[in-house]
């Protein structure tokens, strides 16, 4: 005899509702009818599959996870593969499950909301990325709940969360500033990359603010937040033939490109030039030297992702927005001699 939920509804006596509250462990089912129900499942030795109790309850407990733009971060990216362990742990402490979608061409054809609709996944997180999809901001405009990771989102259904890049490009002004530098540069990412516009704002506004000239020439952008765009970047500084006494670097990565290039120009790190990064990544606490950097709480951005979605989906919350406080974190690449 084949066995589904329905079936066991029938044997019981019971809706097919009841059951999937029963197998889904809701409290508003009598101790009675669960205990009859439940010795029906053990007896028959019915098993229900992912896709009964998707149709059932109408929830498949799946998130997806979509790393947007056409340049993207991709699974290897230090940054978010840390916002995104800790987003896994706390969405499994909740009873989800994470499926990845590629960007490429899927293979029903469709965009991310049909790929969505597809798998009846109860949300998605989308990690932010350059030159965006519209596809992204159509699934941020639908009915499937969205939280954004360092992407600002404005749908009805959806959320983000964000360090404070403003706040962030303040604290590196202003330690630099009580270093005694006063000729600072900057290494962004490309010029419509919008976290890097942010830490590029802030900063210049840090730079006004304590009253310092700003000389546009040392501002320069690769092509991504990647190693080998800070060790272009810093390339182009070098050859226009005049160097600030420091630089911001957007990320980490892009600060470890930069410094590799000065080594090879024959300049010293910090003694000729300092450099700051931005997000503390592992690899900042064994380069030569240190990395000064500044470091995004990026397990309580997972942590508050998580939570945020968790409440999209179940309807205990509008959406919103979490912006997570940075810190400084002084290490040898500004000429502190500290190592953390």
């Amino acid at each position: 005899m084949q066995v589904n939920i329905k079936k066991i509804a029938e044997m019981a006596g019971v809706s097919v509702s009841t059951v999937s509250k029963i197998m889904n462990n809701y409290n508003d089912v009598s101790e009675k009818t669960k205990q009859r129900v439940l010795e029906i499942i053990e007896q028959t030795g019915y098993s229900p599959s992912n896709s009964a109790k998707t149709l059932a309850t109408k929830k498949s407990n799946l998130i997806g996870v979509i790393f947007a733009g056409e340049l993207n971060a991709e699974i290897t990216h230090p940054f978010f593969v840390e916002v995104l362990n800790s987003f896994k742990k706390q969405m499994g402490v909740l009873g989800y499950d994470l499926i990845f979608f590629s960007n490429e061409k899927f293979v029903s054809g469709g965009d991310y909301f049909s790929r969505c609709v597809h798998f009846h996944v109860d949300g998605c997180v989308i990690i932010s990325g350059e030159k965006m999809e519209p596809a992204i901001r159509d699934l941020d405009m639908s009915t499937i709940p969205c939280i954004g990771v360092d992407l600002e989102l404005k749908g009805k259904k959806s959320g983000y969360v964000m360090s404070d890049n403003y706040q962030i490009a303040s604290k590196v002004v202003e330690h630099l500033y009580l270093l005694g530098h006063r000729e600072l540069g900057f290494i962004g990412s490309t010029g419509d990359s919008d976290i890097s516009s942010r830490r590029e704002a802030g900063y210049i506004k840090a730079i006004e603010s304590f009253g310092l000239s700003l000389n546009m020439d040392w501002f320069i952008h690769g092509d991504d937040f990647f190693e080998p765009s800070g060790y272009a970047a810093m390339q182009r500084l070098i050859e226009r033939g005049s160097l600030p006494k420091a630089v911001f670097a957007a990320s980490d990565l892009l600060a470890l490109g930069a410094i590799r290039a000065l080594k090879e120009h024959g300049l010293r790190v910090p003694e000729d030039i300092a450099v700051v990064g931005c997000d503390d990544i592992e690899a900042c606490k064994y380069t030569t030297p240190t990395l000064t950097t500044i470091r995004q709480n990026k397990e309580r951005l997972g942590v508050l992702a998580a939570h945020m979605l968790f409440d999209l989906i179940n309807n205990q919350s509008e959406g919103g927005s979490f912006v997570v406080e940075p810190a400084l974190i002084v290490r040898e690449s500004c000429g502190s001699g500290l190592r953390s």
